[in-house]
């Protein structure tokens, strides 16, 4: 077996590569990415691609069909990867995160790709503040990286051929990682409590979100890379995460605040409520990947962060202007002159 891992050196492609390394110690793994985030390593030993095979540097608009060939599978997860940067980048969002991917898929069902797993987002439900939101329920994707999701999964769709697709829908990540963010709401509430003992959530708490830890995520996505059309059709998509993991914004705060003794939690019960609230019922992905449903429980991904957090030193209060914080990264790579505004690496 031949995987492609595109994206390979992020936050969650960094825990998929050895992943998928354990899982297949005599498959050929491939990783393909830009280097965005390459430098942001938190506390690894070794480099993660060091589970590779083959690391190849390139921009994901670039992929060709030749350079696809002889895969068996193709997992892409290069993206712009949340709201904010999705705000500050729009249209290189859309294309690059919806327009690329289609462009690689449909490269890959040309070359023979067997598998093309698409890392998308339940943030495609958008607001969704009744009943847990099923496959079948309407979608409302309120901001620019939503968009991009659904958009992509569409255009999938419309793919021919005999090439398996899976959209993973996956929960909001969360967890320790070899290439960490802070920019997620669980990281970012263990952050604040490990340097300022003090969590503020900016809502009443009340807005719900599921959660999937990094490891669980890898694991979902070594289902969808042997999937096959038998299980689910040759196109699917499919909510990824756990139903027991829907939870509200203020009880993930308490959670993180009671691991960490002395951490205060602030609520602002004044502010408009989050619309961006949409609990997910993941009861597809429980009948067709019995064995790859997520073990990690929110206990273990908060304390999985301290010990990491802690092994790095971290005390930083500062940290949403540091590099754990991907939006920084990019607007550092832009302000000096390393990207251009398309995101594109500059030459000198």
């Amino acid at each position: 077996m031949r995987i492609l891992v595109v994206g390979n050196m992020g936050y969650v492609g960094s825990v998929v590569v050895c992943e998928l390394a354990e899982r297949y110690p005599s498959a050929i793994l491939h990783g393909y990415d830009n280097a965005y985030f390459a430098h942001c390593l938190t506390g690894a030993q070794v480099l993660p691609e060091r589970y590779l095979d083959q690391q190849f540097f390139g921009d994901i608009r670039s992929i060709s069909a030749e350079m696809l060939q002889g895969y068996t599978a193709v997992v892409q997860l290069a993206a712009i990867s949340n709201d904010p940067m999705g705000s500050r980048f729009s249209a290189v969002t859309t294309e690059i995160n919806q327009h690329a991917t289609v462009a690689i898929a449909q490269a890959a069902a040309r070359a023979g790709v067997r598998n093309f797993v698409f890392a998308s987002s339940c943030s495609v439900y958008g607001i969704a503040s009744e009943a847990p939101r099923s496959e079948c329920d309407a979608l409302a994707p309120i901001t620019v990286y939503a968009k991009s999701k659904i958009g992509t999964e569409e255009a999938l769709a419309a793919i021919e051929g005999d090439m398996v697709i899976t959209s993973l829908r996956f929960a909001t990540a969360c967890g320790m990682s070899d290439r960490l963010r802070l920019d997620l709401v669980l990281n970012d509430f263990v952050a604040c409590a490990l340097s300022q003992r003090h969590i503020t959530v900016l809502s009443d708490g009340s807005p719900w979100r599921p959660l999937i830890d990094v490891t669980d995520m890898a694991r979902a996505i070594d289902w969808a890379l042997q999937r096959k059309a038998e299980n689910g059709g040759r196109i699917l998509s499919i909510n990824t995460g756990s139903n027991e993991c829907n939870y509200r914004v203020r009880d993930l705060a308490t959670a993180v605040a009671a691991a960490i003794p002395g951490t205060r939690v602030s609520i602002n019960a004044g502010t408009p409520v989050d619309s961006r609230s949409y609990r997910v019922d993941f009861d597809l992905f429980a009948r067709l990947a019995p064995a790859h449903q997520p073990k990690v429980a929110l206990s273990q991904s908060v304390d999985g962060l301290i010990n990491g957090l802690k092994r790095l030193g971290f005390s930083d209060s500062q940290f949403r202007t540091s590099p754990l914080v991907r939006l920084h990264v990019l607007q550092s790579h832009v302000e000096e002159g390393r990207l251009s505004e398309s995101l594109r690496w500059q030459t000198t």
